[in-house]
């Protein structure tokens, strides 16, 4: 006698990775960076239209794409992407020469960006941040009715762990109070992220990011290692927070030393984009409407005013 037709439960599809880049050997690089992730599904376009062409038949859950490509180049494509499909976040990949261009796309609506240089160290981490806010429920980000204001203050640690649920949690605010739509908070969440982990890692455990030009092994050991001495390990991040249906003021401050904020360089320069030191300076300035340093370095506003969108919507 057969027993019951039962179905067995379709396991969940992987999250597509769309990489647009012209050269096939870049292709092959890059998808096999990505295969040794395992849990994304990767496929290729050759140029801007080949990739928009992809998306308008099947959204992915994040677009990689080459910045210097024939019919339609990565400029183009972020601002193609931004217009007609916002909830698909763009990652840049940046090679020498690109980089005021590179600007010009985060400004446009990027993500995020990823040096060449650095794609086999940095790659899956800039994804699976990128991809970690997008995929989050979108239910989770209803407007709250009646809301006119939201404040909070938070005492962090010096402990990375605690940054992410942090960010996620400003996320969800600024959509809440109906500031910017998820891809924005994204962006939002990117720069919050970066001046957090700056305070952190620069600030308090005064760790510098030149020890990252050959990876992040020397950066990292001398963190750990600095989390357990003192005057470094009883040193705390202090973060403030108000937002209003207008806008949202992040400060930021860490007990460090600080920094002489007018020896900061400008994280445009061609020179320095590709440098670790400016991505984070470059990702803030460029997310955020407006970003403040206090006079000793040590305390960051940033602040995030309502989109447009938000207001005509």
């Amino acid at each position: 006698m057969a027993g019951p037709n039962v179905t067995a439960p379709t396991a969940p599809e992987l999250p597509v990775i769309l990489v647009a880049d012209d050269s096939l050997l870049e292709q092959r690089y890059v998808g096999r960076i990505l295969d040794q992730h395992g849990g994304w599904r990767v496929i290729f376009a050759r140029n801007g239209e080949e990739a928009l062409q992809a998306i308008t038949q099947a959204p992915p859950a994040v677009v990689l794409t080459d910045m210097n490509m024939p019919q339609m180049d990565g400029l183009t494509l972020v601002q193609k992407v931004r217009e007609q499909f916002p909830r698909v976040p763009v990652v840049l990949m940046t090679g020498s020469g690109s980089e005021r261009v590179a600007v010009a796309a985060l400004k446009a609506g990027a993500a995020d960006y990823v040096p060449k240089q650095a794609l086999a160290y940095d790659l899956t981490p800039v994804l699976e941040r990128v991809l970690s806010f997008g995929q989050a429920e979108h239910r989770r980000y209803k407007v709250l009715q009646g809301m006119t204001r939201r404040s909070s203050q938070f005492l962090l640690e010096n402990d990375p762990v605690l940054v992410p649920p942090l960010v996620a949690q400003f996320r969800e605010d600024l959509i809440e109070m109906g500031l910017c739509d998820l891809t924005a908070a994204t962006r939002a969440g990117i720069a919050i992220e970066e001046a957090l982990l700056n305070a952190v890692y620069h600030g308090n455990l005064e760790v510098s990011s030149d020890l990252r030009q050959n990876g992040d092994e020397a950066f990292t050991a001398l963190a750990t290692e600095r989390c357990s001495q003192e005057p470094y390990a009883s040193r705390r991040v202090k973060v403030t927070a108000r937002l209003t249906p207008t806008h949202a003021t992040f400060v930021i401050a860490d007990q460090g030393p600080g920094f002489d904020i007018s020896k900061l360089p400008d994280p445009t320069h061609p020179d320095f984009l590709e440098k670790p030191s400016g991505r984070g300076v470059l990702l803030m300035r460029t997310f955020m409407d407006e970003i403040r340093y206090n006079a000793t370095g040590n305390r960051v506003t940033l602040i995030k005013r309502r989109d447009r969108s938000s207001r005509d919507g």
